[in-house]
């Protein structure tokens, strides 16, 4: 935050430019005390911020005054490669991307899905919150939904919650529930906060119930939706302040 009144951007015109609100009632909100800049709530008018710089946050949500920064959901179809490009040809989301995304912007593309899955990845340019958002330290959870070989028993959920072992080590998931039953089939939703390569067919394998058919339909706070295969949208201000929130940033 700037002490010097001449530099920097009055912050009321800052949270104006975001469309947090008006100028008129974002001065309302810094009266208030709802504003923080850089970790202190701010109630005069006159404060001049960095906008490139500063972490400004209306009541304790992320404010986004880059617009340079990119943040997209991609529901990834069942054949397609989680890479941005292929030296082998296969069909990737770089596929998808390069014509619909404006300008050169380096994407990264949060969380992986094997060719056989379809499912929610995140795309941003915001190498600071892909790589929290990547790294297994702030357990952010994830959400499939899967369709498996035969019919679940009802204490199959306490023993996916207590822990597998696994053959490179145990895994716990955070929530399990019954969706839908078919024939020889089951559908169930498993949440889990970690990341390692096929680790929901290989639970599910372990414990009898080999997966068909795996979507991830959820990373933290952004959910698929009725998204359909293929599609990309844009994510909203709630999605991206609740992911800044998730890995402390």
């Amino acid at each position: 935050m700037s002490q010097d009144s001449t530099e920097g951007v009055r912050l009321q015109k800052v949270l104006s430019q975001a469309g947090i609100a008006s100028r008129r009632v974002a001065e309302r909100m810094i009266r208030d005390g709802r504003v923080e800049v850089d970790g202190r709530i701010v109630t005069e008018l006159g404060t001049r911020v960095d906008p490139d710089n500063s972490v400004i946050r209306v009541d304790g949500a992320r404010v986004l005054v880059d617009d340079d920064l990119v943040y997209l959901a991609l529901n990834k179809p069942v054949g397609m490669h989680s890479t941005m490009s292929d030296d082998r040809g296969r069909p990737c989301i770089g596929d998808l991307i390069e014509h619909r995304v404006r300008g050169n912007k380096k994407l990264f593309h949060v969380g992986r899905l094997d060719a056989e899955t379809e499912g929610l990845i995140l795309l941003t340019n915001d190498g600071d919150l892909a790589h929290r958002l990547m790294h297994p330290s702030f357990e952010v959870p994830k959400t499939y939904l899967a369709t498996v070989t035969g019919q679940v028993p009802k204490g199959l959920g306490k023993k996916l919650r207590a822990g597998v072992e696994l053959d490179d080590g145990p895994v716990q998931v955070d929530h399990f529930a019954m969706v839908d039953t078919i024939p020889g089939r089951s559908m169930v939703s498993v949440t889990l906060h970690e990341g390692r390569k096929h680790i929901v067919r290989r639970l599910m394998a372990a414990v009898g119930y080999p997966v068909e058919a795996l979507v991830r339909t959820d990373i933290g706070a952004v959910s698929l939706g009725e998204q359909r295969p293929g599609s990309i949208r844009a994510l909203n201000r709630k999605e991206i302040s609740e992911l800044y929130k998730a890995v402390g940033l």
